[in-house]
């Protein structure tokens, strides 16, 4: 199969849900919208302390509910407390949703982009995901800046197309230079083994990226200006913050 001939590549990808002032990122409201709109949506997911798998990308609660703590410290049971803000830091009635719940509501609409935020030991919460996914009968795909959860998908979901995350990391992201160096450098696909690059598109065209000859999707664009900065050097875009116009083979070429 082609991958370049699939939805990851043939449709720009709504970033974390076409979200917008009054909606939400990764809100239930988010995924509705993009797939009323034929838009495929990327979303986040973390691991809850009891277990559950959340849609939420920031480690802390501040920015996006207006709480103190970390995501990875609440429960399933604290949701419903938890409403989430709008752009203007006002609460919404949509709540963090769980990734059961986002899976029910798309019900294969639109494919799904899953970034797993995995910052303890891979297997815990990507075994939870695969086992969702197994009933689920949409089109799903995965990507990680992690390469050993991307390589726990690759031994025990190979058939889910996976996308190594990529950018040139801060001190704040990680401490160590030579994780940085090597990471940023894309060292360690020989152990997630990625079906796709998912880059920062500000930094495309790198040869890092060139070098792997993989199809390669670029993130986040958020305006028509970054569209027409970066199209020649990827293979599809994920986007938020304006409705991109992209004609059939324009990306890639």
């Amino acid at each position: 199969m082609d991958i370049k001939k699939t939805w990851l590549f043939t449709k720009p990808i709504a970033h974390r849900g076409l979200h917008t002032a009054d909606l939400p990122e990764n809100s239930i409201a988010a995924f509705s919208n993009a797939a009323k709109c034929g838009f495929p949506v990327e979303l986040d997911v973390r691991l809850l302390a009891d277990g559950t798998i959340v849609v939420f990308h920031d480690d802390k609660l501040s920015r996006m509910t207006g709480r103190d703590g970390y995501i990875s410290g609440i429960a399933a049971d604290d949701l419903k407390n938890t409403n989430l803000w709008n752009i203007a830091g006002e609460p919404t009635e949509w709540m963090i949703p769980t990734f059961e719940k986002v899976l029910e509501t798309i019900n294969g609409q639109t494919p799904i982009l899953i970034e797993t935020k995995n910052q303890t030991a891979c297997g815990p919460m990507e075994s939870k995901v695969i086992e969702m996914l197994h009933s689920y009968k949409g089109e799903v795909a995965v990507q990680s800046f992690s390469p050993y959860s991307l390589e726990y998908f690759k031994k025990n979901a190979f058939e889910i197309p996976r996308g190594q995350l990529s950018t040139l990391f801060t001190k704040e992201d990680l401490p160590s230079a030579l994780k940085r160096s090597i990471l940023r450098r894309l060292k360690m696909n020989h152990v997630s083994r990625p079906d796709f690059v998912s880059y920062r598109f500000d930094l495309l065209p790198n040869k890092w990226v060139t070098r792997t000859k993989l199809p390669t999707l670029a993130w986040t664009v958020r305006s028509n200006a970054d569209l027409e900065r970066v199209i020649t050097y990827c293979d599809n875009i994920i986007f938020e913050n304006f409705i991109p116009q992209i004609e059939k083979g324009e990306a890639g070429e």
